[in-house]
């Protein structure tokens, strides 16, 4: 098995997209008006509109309504990325500042035009570093 993407499924698709375009700097990829990804190395982030539920099962998925999954990016430098993104995402949005957190990861977290959680996060001890070695 390989854990491949995840799909955020949203009212708005473009807004969306153009968010986390802004945010990650990745191009978004898309195949319909109703669905884009954002492919990295290591994972795909896929958006698609409420359209697109009933293709799978009706009912089954509501957007802006997660309160359980915190979507998760490594980037080189998480200070240089809140510097970034401080004009870009509304300061409520934010729900903290770069923090080391006890596992060795230095995180950002925020929330996107949903109200998703996003994680920003640089490792920064040996072991954080070593575990995400590339």
């Amino acid at each position: 098995m390989d854990f491949l993407s995840i799909r955020v499924i949203t009212a708005d698709v473009a807004r969306l997209v153009a968010f986390y375009e802004k945010a990650t700097g990745v191009p978004a990829v898309w195949s319909t008006e109703d669905f884009a990804e954002l492919r990295t190395p290591h994972a795909t982030l896929a958006i698609a509109a409420t359209r697109t539920v009933p293709l799978f099962a009706p009912g089954s998925s509501r957007p802006a309504d997660n309160h359980s999954v915190i979507l998760e990016f490594l980037v080189d430098d998480v200070d240089r990325a809140y510097e970034r993104l401080s004009g870009r995402v509304p300061a409520s949005d934010f729900v903290n500042e770069p923090t080391t957190m006890p596992w060795g990861n230095r995180s950002l977290l925020f929330r996107d035009p949903d109200g998703n959680l996003v994680n920003f996060f640089t490792p920064v001890t040996a072991a954080a570093r070593a575990k995400f070695a590339r």
